[in-house]
């Protein structure tokens, strides 16, 4: 009796077992990118980690040597005003410098991680823009360091003259210094902000080139804010980030956009 009850009940519909197993698939997917992502952070941490301590111990004291430089150029001593402010902005210093130098293995990481999703075409376009983004970033920051940095700490220490003896915290000075170099790197990127506009078809060649006027205008103000108020530091930034924005047109002209519709 029991056999021919259990014969008698009816098999689930296909369409319920077909959802059962998408639903599974789902579930299958989600976990094996989440434990792809894991290993994409736990690699990344072990690296700057790793990082972080070679930097400490082998060089924190040349990247500190550099980094006062253009003070002790100008007779300025570096002090610190809390017992353990020197220590933790060796930490500050050495953590940025470690991330630098595990970056190819946290790229690496990432570009394993992301490849997996992208068609041929997008692939290589994605690798082209990473490695422009990171070139141009690298460009601005040492333009900077070297071009205008050092026209913004003769502005500022020329300013106080006569007024006040300068005593410099290491840690504002740092912060200060890291303040001024990253958004040059960022601001370098603006090819690359122009492609994906374009890209995205929220922006075209056509209208960038109408607009130019308005932008230059916008490029000067930026810089007048961001640097020193002198026209020499002013101009360094400026001029650049002009050129950079033509370049960026030049490349909007050859980029089309991911939406046909859009001319």
């Amino acid at each position: 009796m029991e056999q021919k009850e259990n014969q008698s009940q009816p098999a689930a519909p296909p369409a319920e077992a077909a959802e059962t197993g998408a639903a599974g698939e789902a579930r299958s997917t989600l976990l094996s990118h989440l434990l792809a992502l894991r290993k994409v952070l736990v690699v990344s941490a072990i690296a700057v980690l790793a990082a972080f301590v070679l930097v400490f111990y082998l060089a924190i004291d040349q990247l500190m040597a550099w980094i006062i430089g253009p003070l002790q150029a100008r007779g300025i001593e570096i002090i610190y005003t809390a017992m353990s402010e020197a220590l933790v902005t060796k930490f500050k210093v050495a953590l940025i410098a470690a991330a630098i130098v595990s970056s190819p293995v946290v790229i690496w990481q990432l570009w394993s991680f992301i490849k997996p999703a992208l068609y041929k075409d997008e692939e290589k376009r994605f690798r082209l823009m990473f490695f422009v983004s990171v070139l141009l970033f690298l460009v601005g920051v040492t333009f900077c360091y070297f071009a205008v940095y050092t026209l913004a700490v003769d502005f500022f220490l020329v300013a106080g003259d006569n007024l006040a003896t300068p005593m410099l915290s290491i840690d504002k000075y740092v912060g200060f210094l890291f303040g001024f170099i990253v958004p040059f790197g960022v601001a370098f990127l603006l090819p690359v902000a122009l492609y994906l506009t374009t890209r995205m078809g929220w922006t075209t060649a056509p209208m960038l080139a109408s607009k130019r006027k308005y932008v230059i205008l916008g490029i000067f103000v930026f810089a007048a804010i961001l640097t020193p108020p002198d026209v020499v530091s002013q101009v360094a930034l400026g001029v650049p980030l002009c050129v950079l924005y033509e370049i960026g047109i030049l490349v909007a002209k050859v980029t089309k956009p991911k939406n046909p519709e859009v001319e």
